[in-house]
């Protein structure tokens, strides 16, 4: 298979058939791979999302781990899942047609027309000093297919109008915008990404429904803070932060 130009940078390989292109980046990273190293996977056996949901991996979709050694704190380190969702939420918005709605559902969900079109999962391994050793970001984007049935409802980008998009274009189309905001983000700090985040999000300022792992309440969606946590304004008029956790829109039950 011929692999996509990329930005200088970028090293990608790519299996027709993998376990999950997280895991595989995970041992790479382990095994000494360099900043930058790009795992695609045109299948996935064992593809996952957050908090060990499986994630359909048909062909067509994209599946991606990127590998990044950022020399930061772990706790600065995660919040590049906002980086990533804006530059997913940017690569999608030069692929759809126009007045598609996009936004971005913390903590790390792309929506398109208010349906999960895509996710972000973020993996690392730190120093006995908190720092970061590597970061794997892994992206899924439903391009050609969406699965039936999930707990929040789906699309793919050929559903939504994108019918000539395939994987490779929007693994391309991401890396750009990646690299422009990671290195924004490098140099600007969180305050910029946390600005820009905020402009793209779903449900800012309205009513939500937080689901935890033992726990639901309602509120109203307020920000993010400067680690990323959700502020949430529940009934008493109080805040209240989450940093783990799916926000709803009251109508989804």
């Amino acid at each position: 298979m011929v692999n996509p130009k990329l930005p200088p940078g970028y090293l990608l390989t790519v299996h027709d058939k993998v376990d999950s292109t997280n895991a595989e980046a995970r041992r790479r990273a382990e095994d000494g791979a360099p900043d930058g190293t790009m795992i695609q996977g045109i299948t996935q056996t064992e593809g996952r999302g957050r908090r060990g949901r499986r994630w359909e991996s048909p062909r067509g979709n994209l599946y991606m781990s990127l590998i990044l050694k950022p020399d930061c704190s772990v706790v600065r380190g995660l919040s590049i899942t906002f980086v990533s969702a804006i530059a997913m939420y940017e690569a999608l918005a030069s692929i759809v047609p126009p007045m598609v709605e996009i936004s971005v559902k913390w903590p790390n969900d792309i929506l398109v027309n208010e349906r999960k079109v895509a996710g972000i999962l973020l993996e690392s391994s730190s120093d006995y000093n908190g720092r970061l050793r590597w970061l794997v970001l892994g992206v899924g984007v439903n391009v050609k297919s969406f699965p039936e049935g999930t707990e929040y409802p789906a699309t793919s980008l050929n559903f939504e109008g994108a019918t000539s998009t395939d994987a490779t274009e929007v693994l391309c189309s991401f890396a750009r915008h990646f690299k422009r905001w990671l290195n924004m983000w490098m140099d600007e700090g969180f305050p910029v990404i946390r600005t820009a985040w905020l402009q793209r999000a779903a449900y800012l300022g309205k009513p939500i429904e937080v689901r935890l792992p033992n726990e639901r309440f309602s509120g109203r969606f307020l920000d993010i803070d400067e680690r990323g946590c959700l502020i949430v304004e529940v009934k008493n008029g109080d805040n209240r932060s989450v940093s783990v956790g799916d926000i709803f829109p009251p109508e989804i039950r």
